[in-house]
């Protein structure tokens, strides 16, 4: 303690004598405060003039940019635009105006800006290569739900059939899909952007297509006319569209009979399950059989 209050007092003596000394050179001199005033005032009142004009730019800027989100975040919800994208999008542009208005006042001050904006991008370049791939899924996200493929609740397949299933969540880096056996995939939204994605239940309408085969020695007459009445009978099928059936193809064992009919989204299983029975019971009451593929063999005797 002892030796703090010496230090203490001997700081203090300095300071006195500093004053004491400065107050006998103004004495001596009078003409010294002026000369000071006389060297400064012009660049103080030209800093303080800058000063001003960079408060000025900063608030009408600040009002600028407001205006400006606001007329995004406005044509955002005209193209009914998720919230989460809407307002990421609108924070980016607000900073990325923020950061233009920073680099309009440092440079209205002479700061050189050149060598903020390359020791940012040198940052950001090493951010982006130690996180590239957070970020591919992170734009593909963004992506998805600017472009809005699926939603949730669609039933997609993703290339081809190595994932079906509904859309449980889309975030910003990962998408769940339930599949049928109600099993939750996780796809990175990076390779889900890239991927071919099939969306079954964009549309209010789908088409059923089933393929049964009749034996050769069917009549085709009675075949069709036993298929229309069935199908007739769904009452899911819409009426208001084509119904279709046809040969579609002679086969090794069955002349294979297409029919094609439209159906609601909701509907689709449902009425194709039961169609299919349908015409299996149909077929079976008229005589008409399904033959199974088969192969004749004969044994030559020596």
């Amino acid at each position: 303690m002892t030796i703090l209050a010496n230090v203490m007092s001997t700081e203090a003596e300095q300071i006195t004598e500093a004053a004491k000394n400065v107050a006998e050179n103004v004495a001596e001199n009078p003409g010294v405060v002026k000369t000071y005033l006389e060297k400064f005032l012009p660049s103080l009142l030209s800093f303080a003039i800058q000063v001003v004009i960079a408060v000025l730019v900063l608030v009408i800027g600040t009002r600028i940019i407001n205006a400006i989100v606001k007329m995004f975040k406005k044509g955002f919800a005209r193209r009914n635009m998720e919230i989460g994208v809407s307002n990421f999008l609108a924070n980016l542009i607000k900073y990325l105006l923020y950061f233009v208005l920073v680099m309009v006042i440092l440079s209205w001050f002479g700061i050189a800006t050149g060598s903020v904006v390359a020791m940012l991008g040198s940052a950001g370049l090493t951010i982006g290569l130690a996180l590239q791939g957070s970020l591919s899924n992170f734009a593909g996200g963004v992506l998805i739900l600017v472009l809005k493929p699926f939603k949730v609740g669609d039933y997609v397949s993703v290339n081809g059939d190595s994932v079906m299933g509904t859309v449980m969540d889309i975030s910003m880096f990962y998408t769940k899909i339930r599949s049928d056996d109600n099993k939750v995939v996780h796809i990175p939204n990076g390779g889900l952007a890239d991927s071919n994605i099939t969306n079954f239940t964009m549309l209010d309408k789908r088409r059923i297509d089933i393929s049964v085969g009749v034996a050769y020695d069917a009549d085709l007459s009675q075949v069709k006319k036993v298929l229309t009445q069935v199908v007739d009978g769904q009452e899911t099928v819409l009426k208001d569209e084509p119904v279709n059936i046809f040969v579609k193809e002679l086969g090794d064992s069955a002349v294979d009979m297409g029919i094609r009919v439209w159906v609601r989204n909701e509907d689709f299983w449902p009425a194709k399950w039961k169609l299919t029975e349908d015409i299996k019971l149909a077929l079976d009451e008229n005589g008409i059989s399904i033959p199974f593929p088969q192969m004749d063999v004969y044994v030559k005797k020596s």
